[in-house]
């Protein structure tokens, strides 16, 4: 028995989508049952790669039969969906499920720069857009289409953003990778701050000076906003005017 169809028949029984770590340990799990055939035991030590490999197989050939439903990859797992043309006579089954409210432009625009640019500060995100991000950003996370994943390495140690699986989802993307491409996003420049030094003085080094960074991921071809936000250094003050010290008092006469 081949595997494509041993995952194909997990796949139509499943109730959610599974990766192919949990495929791999439904087959372990087969195999160590007492009645085991030695067909199932075979497929014990199958890795996900191989049933990766198998999975895609199984793709295309439900997408060269013209079936009524096909095999996708979203968020890295694996399910069967009915395909969009049978969309009326399913809703007359199955009745209509409210969908999420759509994202709104300025939203998009900030979740791509995070898609983009991830792991990404708010400040960051700021000089991208040209304006505050923060009642979109606490949306994003309310949403669960962004998260915090952690601190920057700079001073302040600011929090920063990443996408979460239900992004993938989403947008029906299989994982980053199927990010459609954004040369112009991805060519803005972002000024960080300084690192942060030892707490030894004797292995403190002075801070480097800010360099522009560039993220090494594909981007998102989203309309941005408004240009990038420059930096300006601080204004010119006016000298301030030397102060004569106040006349020694002279000597007092006895």
């Amino acid at each position: 028995m081949e595997l494509k169809f041993v995952l194909e028949s997990l796949l139509f029984a499943a109730q959610k989508p599974l990766s192919p770590q949990e495929l791999r340990e439904v087959l372990h799990r087969a195999a160590q049952e007492e009645d085991a055939i030695e067909m199932v035991r075979a497929l014990q030590k199958t890795d996900p790669q191989t049933i990766e490999e198998a999975l895609g197989i199984l793709q295309d050939e439900h997408r060269l039969a013209a079936r009524s439903y096909r095999l996708v990859c979203v968020a890295g797992a694996w399910q069967f969906v009915s395909e969009p043309d049978y969309a009326p006579w399913l809703r007359a089954f199955l009745g209509a499920k409210n969908r999420p409210s759509r994202l709104s432009q300025p939203a998009l625009e900030t979740l791509a720069i995070v898609a983009y640019r991830q792991p990404i500060t708010r400040a960051e995100m700021e000089q991208i857009r040209g304006v505050a991000v923060d009642g979109v950003l606490s949306s994003l996370v309310e949403r669960g289409l962004i998260e915090q994943v952690g601190r920057a390495e700079v001073v302040g140690r600011p929090m920063q953003y990443g996408t979460t699986p239900a992004f993938l989802e989403y947008f029906g993307l299989p994982s980053l990778d199927g990010l459609p491409d954004a040369s112009e996003l991805r060519r803005i420049p972002v000024q960080r701050p300084d690192s942060l030094l030892t707490l030894d003085p004797g292995l403190a080094t002075a801070p480097e000076s800010p360099k522009l960074e560039e993220s090494p991921l594909e981007t998102l071809s989203l309309p941005l906003g408004s240009s990038p936000a420059s930096a300006s250094g601080a204004a010119d003050l006016p000298a301030t005017p030397a102060v004569d010290p106040a006349p020694e008092s002279g000597p007092t006469g006895t």
